[in-house]
């Protein structure tokens, strides 16, 4: 389950930038009650981030992406991003769930590093 998870996680964050302009795509991606504590200090839920932020597509660099289970279907992610547009590095987590065969982002902290 890891090895599906890590190829098509990566494939969505480094190949994909899209999928955060897309309503739909996002809201397949988010669970129910996702929230996220954004690099901006400000707390996001699914409903604001997939119905009232518009989110467009950012020019970002992935690197040091690693993969910590919790459980069988619980993954903690952790990676760094370069956004080539504010030239400003942040590091990332997330936390994953697999239901029924689909992994649900419940929660994600991006930390802009100074």
């Amino acid at each position: 389950m890891q090895l599906d998870f890590e190829a098509d996680i990566c494939w969505v964050l480094d190949e994909q930038p899209e999928i955060r302009r897309s309503k739909e795509e996002l809201a397949n991606l988010l669970a129910d009650g996702f929230f996220e504590f954004g690099s901006s200090g400000k707390v996001l839920y699914k409903g604001e981030t997939s119905q009232t932020i518009e989110l467009g597509e950012v020019h970002m660099r992935l690197s040091d992406f690693d993969i910590h289970p919790l459980s069988d279907d619980i993954i903690l992610t952790t990676y760094k991003i370069y956004n080539e547009c504010t030239e400003q590095f942040s590091l990332r987590s997330s936390i994953w769930k697999c239901v029924d065969g689909n992994w649900k982002m419940h929660f994600h902290q991006g930390t802009n590093i100074m």
